[in-house]
């Protein structure tokens, strides 16, 4: 579940483990050392319930056929000298399982849009008005997988697609963790922390019987400087577009060009 990040404040980091609940009653007094020690066997990194927490996600997002959601991203990108550049962009995908989808993917860079009606994708670049085009039949989480590796195309949030299905990364978790309520956007979240690889991960679930996620923060320890992304999602369950939305239909002076597979060595 990991690519994306808000820079967070030393008050958000100093009050993010602490969570909601209720008052704890007065601790007993402190056992002897030797005593204290054998009574603290070692903690397992990995909290089921937080592993349960994203199982519960994951079956949630598989249970809507037909979604939109909105994402804005915002990235670190860090310099020779160790500065920071911060940059941002946006998302927009209209989903109907278990074959159709559309992305418009804008950054002050570029816009893309990404069309799959269960038979052919197609990418296509207004500003060039250029499309490429190719077939393919089989479901999202395929489909966003076999882009990355065939043509090095990153689908945004391409994790919604696999969570909830056999090929959710359980086993690559190193470390999870509880980190407490928060809101977002006036919403209440539960917070998990994980750790996987050399990227550390934090996400916010609604709360409740129907988890969304609705921040995903993410933190590169591969590197000093700690670059960071964050991923903000605005969620619509009933959309009203119609499966129209997802067949290309080439305007007028759109030239096709050919998919460009990655070089393998």
């Amino acid at each position: 579940m990991v690519r994306t990040l808000l820079a967070t404040s030393v008050l958000a980091l100093s009050l993010g483990a602490a969570g909601l609940h209720a008052q704890p009653a007065p601790a007993p007094a402190a056992p002897a050392p030797a005593a204290a020690a054998a009574a603290q066997p070692a903690a397992n990194p990995v909290d089921p319930e937080a592993i349960q927490a994203l199982k519960d996600m994951g079956a949630h997002l598989q249970s809507l056929k037909r979604f939109e959601v909105e994402i804005a991203l915002t990235a670190e990108r860090v310099l020779a000298d160790g500065q920071k550049l911060q940059h941002a962009a946006t998302a927009e995908l209209q989903v109907a399982r278990p074959n159709k989808m559309r992305v418009r993917m804008s950054s002050p860079r570029s816009v893309r849009e990404l069309f799959y009606d269960g038979k052919t994708v197609t990418l296509f670049t207004p500003a060039l008005k250029t499309y490429s085009q190719a077939e393919f039949s089989d479901n999202l989480g395929v489909l966003v997988e076999k882009l990355k590796q065939r043509f090095g195309i990153e689908v945004p949030a391409a994790d919604l697609f696999v969570w909830g299905t056999p090929e959710a990364p359980f086993d690559a978790i190193q470390s999870a963790m509880f980190a407490g309520q928060d809101f977002v956007d006036e919403v209440l979240c539960n917070h998990y922390a994980f750790r996987q690889g050399e990227l550390d991960w934090q996400i916010w679930l609604t709360a409740g019987a129907n988890p969304l996620p609705l921040k995903l923060v993410i933190t590169n320890r591969s590197d000093d400087a700690r670059p960071q992304s964050a991923t903000l999602f605005d969620w619509k369950k009933n959309p009203g577009f119609k499966d129209s939305t997802f067949k290309f239909v080439p305007p007028k002076g759109a030239t096709e060009a050919k998919f460009v597979p990655l070089k393998t060595s």
